[in-house]
């Protein structure tokens, strides 16, 4: 009878001698996930620490062996841990099901700053006038740009920029563009405040000819000058007589 006990526990712990040392085989496999991004995933086996990646279609190949127990982990995915069974190693198909990080924001809120500007900031001075690109354009040209020099006569050098460009008639081109520049900015200012029904039911101005009294109203400077203030009953006030006296040049046209 003791023989017989002695035998079996010599037996039992053979079998569980011969199961730790039981080697590893190459198990295949594949990760799948909703998206295409499936490459570089990591693959370890935790009870021997062999790492590998899986590549472009999330395929994996490591040494393993039934009970081991491999970690799938990659920052765009959650961690997953699965515990290899016999039938892993002899499915074709094998695969694990991996799923997506989401990282979810927070409530933004967005806060508006009206009063820091580039003159809060100490960028730039306040009070300094802002030009447009066309008055950039004729203060670059014909600025004279006067220093003072040590050795050269009093009142320092002037640049012959300025010069060149009036003698070539270039500054006049610039004042040009600048006129046009801001005929076009009392324009946009004008259609703003007015609709083409006002100019036609109101003013009692064709409407094939309200474009010609626009840019007629915009050659007054004084009209401008009021337009520009955005004034909207001054405005208005100084358009009516302006449209009686384009109504009389369109008539005298007409005869």
């Amino acid at each position: 009878m003791t023989k017989n006990i002695v035998f079996f526990l010599v037996a039992v712990i053979s079998q569980n001698s011969w199961s730790q040392n039981q080697e590893r085989t190459i198990i295949n496999g594949k990760i799948t996930a909703n998206t295409n991004d499936l490459e570089g995933v990591y693959v370890v086996n935790s009870q021997t620490e062999v790492m590998t990646t899986t590549d472009a279609s999330g395929a994996f190949s490591i040494m393993a062996k039934p009970d081991d127990v491999l970690i799938f982990s990659s920052i765009q995915f959650k961690e997953n841990r699965v515990s290899l069974a016999c039938e892993n190693f002899t499915d074709l198909n094998f695969t694990v099901r991996m799923s997506l990080v989401v990282h979810q924001l927070q409530e933004v809120i967005v806060k508006r700053y009206d009063n820091i500007n580039a003159v809060s900031l100490g960028i730039v001075p306040a009070g300094q006038k802002s030009y447009t690109e066309a008055e950039r354009k004729l203060r670059t040209a014909t600025a004279l740009d006067a220093t003072a020099s040590a050795t050269g006569m009093v009142g320092g050098s002037i640049s012959a920029d300025p010069l060149f460009n009036f003698f070539s008639g270039r500054t006049a081109m610039l004042k040009k563009e600048v006129e046009v520049e801001q005929k076009e900015f009392f324009m946009r200012l004008l259609e703003k405040m007015f609709t083409l029904e006002h100019f036609v039911e109101r003013l009692k101005i064709p409407a094939e000819y309200v474009k010609g009294f626009e840019y007629y109203a915009v050659e007054n400077k004084q009209f401008t000058n009021i337009l520009n203030s955005k004034n909207k009953t001054s405005t208005e006030f100084l358009l009516g007589e302006l449209a009686v006296k384009y109504k009389e040049i369109i008539a005298s046209e007409v005869k």
